[in-house]
């Protein structure tokens, strides 16, 4: 296919706008996948995605229609997904913006708008479900050209009916442009995704902008200086499609044939083949990638059992290879053995791990509370940075905390703006500004600790705003605080997995809150469980959890009452030592149960 008949677009928008219903009908549409095959979020393979009704993973597909060859890729809508929208970006030259007719502009749409703006594409606003009785297609028309002046025609369809899809696709047709000529004298393409495959190897998803990619090519990957042959080359047809070759501006996978997932890195350049003769500058220059992905949330995993820390660190790094912005280390525990100290782009981001680890390697494991990254300032003034409670260094020790601060962008109903602010505000929060897009629609701006947000955060706004709230928020760098050590001990032990940093104020309430939860989740024992919340060596709260009660003189009948006196000291003289050296075992789902507040 001719390099003019290529369009390369993507869709983004907030979560549950329509992204995937509208892909659908352009699935539909251009007879790409049968109607007897056809069925709802087709792009949304994972069972993940569609229990949970979002999209997690980015997805290509390719359609033919009225002569066109039209690449997409469908993207998430969540906050913690965001870096898997940009790589997205990256490999198109145009993107449709979908606003939801009844919610209106979201804290998603505006950024993803802002990416989008930066790397130039051509944005076409779209406004969805207008076929809903409670559609504001006025209103939500006047918030987008408020945040997007320069946005030409809106277009307005109902993706669920199909009406106005035909209308959109014609004009993707007519304002995205073609991928650009190549100008250089060897091919390159861009890695933007990746995953394993047992036969073939890892599978890159690459994006071509120069020359040819041939199946009987030698690729190279300039990140790392490796060679290898090309396996199988195709498109995504949205099944694996094999083909001959990917010219200039086609987007599609490369089977590497490579057992080895980390010599695969997202944001790589690949080159095929030597330089033509005449080429100017001969030595292939890499593609501008992505920046790293900085985890901004932290989580220790164990292994159940010890022997599956291999399997475990196996599963570790094939999830790396569907999702970058994850990242891990090894990490040991006197109390939970081997695991990995790993970073994730938020809370969701991090439930979604831990349950492809269940489902998709069959693990079971060991979470501990997440937590954030924090700079310390030592008293001889060298930095340090830490990301788990077990590595805060001793009280003496310590000049100065900081804890990670972010921008946090609100969208909600001008009725609930006030439930909103008394929320911020309860949770250190520091105003920055509100702003109303129009008379029912407000954004609020705040500036808070991101520990503050990557619990409850996210459900406590949607329970007080009725579903309406969304948010997004972006680093704003780090800032002193008053933070201390909060140590949990179980039976006289400090639990490390349950350890926490929090500011002196709320270092009382939350002791409390912990202790208590402990006391409704763990299993009685046959000895009495003392259950300890202790800040900078000394015990601010404390639970005891009861001994079960064992009647050892219920077989007796008769006799004289001093052989029951003998039963129950020995009783007693047993409890005594099982306080002394029993241990508590703590089940794995109260370390994930245990944040929530």
């Amino acid at each position: 296919m001719a390099r003019e008949q290529i369009r390369n677009f993507c869709i983004i928008a907030h979560i549950d706008h329509g992204k995937s219903t509208l892909a659908d009908r352009f699935l539909e549409l251009t007879g790409t996948i049968e109607k007897r095959k056809m069925q709802e979020q087709v792009l949304d393979a994972m069972d993940l995605e569609r229990e949970r009704g979002i999209t997690i993973k980015m997805t290509p597909v390719q359609m033919h229609w009225k002569g066109y060859v039209l690449n997409l890729i469908d993207t998430p809508g969540h906050v913690d997904f965001s870096y898997e929208v940009s790589r997205a970006l990256a490999a198109v030259e145009g993107a449709i913006l979908l606003v939801d007719a009844t919610k209106g502009v979201q804290a998603q749409t505006l950024a993803h708008l802002a990416v989008a703006q930066k790397q130039n594409l051509v944005i076409i606003p779209v406004i969805n479900k207008i076929d809903l009785e409670s559609a504001r297609i006025k209103e939500v028309e006047e918030e987008i050209r408020k945040l997007f002046p320069e946005s030409g025609e809106i277009y307005k369809i109902s993706a669920k009916e199909g009406r106005g899809v035909e209308e959109l696709l014609k004009t993707v047709i007519e304002l995205v442009p073609p991928p650009r000529k190549s100008e250089t004298g060897y091919s390159r393409a861009l890695i933007f995704d990746s995953h394993y495959d047992s036969y073939k190897g890892v599978l890159a998803y690459v994006r071509v902008f120069d020359g040819i990619l041939k199946q009987s090519d030698t690729l190279r990957f300039l990140a790392v200086g490796r060679e290898t042959q090309i396996v199988e080359i195709g498109s995504f047809r949205p099944e694996l499609t094999k083909a001959q070759e990917l010219g200039t501006g086609a987007i599609g996978y490369v089977a590497t044939g490579l057992k080895e997932p980390d010599v695969i890195r997202v944001g790589d350049t690949i080159v095929a083949g030597a330089p033509k003769p005449q080429t100017p500058n001969p030595k292939p220059r890499p593609l501008a990638g992505y920046q790293e992905p900085k985890p901004i949330v932290f989580a220790s995993v164990f292994p159940a059992e010890g022997l599956d820390f291999k399997v475990l660190k196996d599963a570790f790094v094939k999830l790396k290879l569907t999702d970058w912005a994850l990242t891990f280390e090894p990490e040991s525990s006197e109390v939970l053995g081997r695991g990995f100290r790993c970073g994730f782009l938020g809370s969701l981001h991090l439930e979604i791990i831990l349950e492809r680890l269940r489902r998709e390697f069959d693990l079971s494991f060991v979470a501990t509370t997440p937590s954030v990254g924090y700079e310390i300032k030592l008293v001889n003034d060298s930095l340090t940075t830490i990301a788990s409670p077990s590595r805060f260094p001793e009280a003496g020790q310590i000049k100065e905390v900081r804890e990670p601060w972010v921008r946090l962008t609100i969208f909600t109903p001008e009725s609930h703006v006030g439930v909103v602010m008394q929320l911020l505000n309860s949770r250190r929060g520091v105003w920055q500004n509100t702003e109303y897009l129009t008379a029912e629609r407000a954004e609020i701006i705040f500036e808070i600790p991101l520990a503050e947000i990557i619990s409850d955060f996210y459900d406590k706004l949607k329970s007080i705003s009725s579903g309406f709230a969304s948010l997004s928020y972006e680093p704003v760098g780090y800032r002193s605080g008053d933070l201390q050590k909060l140590n949990i001990l179980v039976a006289g032990e400090p639990v490390e997995a349950l350890a926490q940093i929090v500011p002196k104020e709320k270092a009382y309430g939350e002791g409390r809150r912990v202790v208590k939860r402990l006391k409704e989740l763990l299993p009685r024992e046959l000895f009495t469980v003392s259950l300890q919340a202790s800040l900078a060596g000394r015990v601010i709260a404390r639970e005891t959890i009861p001994a079960l009660k064992k009647d050892v003189t219920g077989y007796l009948y008769g006799g004289d009452v001093t052989r029951k006196k003998k039963l129950w000291a020995k009783q007693k003289k047993g409890k005594k030592r099982m306080r002394a050296e029993g241990r508590v075992h703590i089940p794995s789902r109260v370390f994930t149960e245990i944040l929530k507040r």
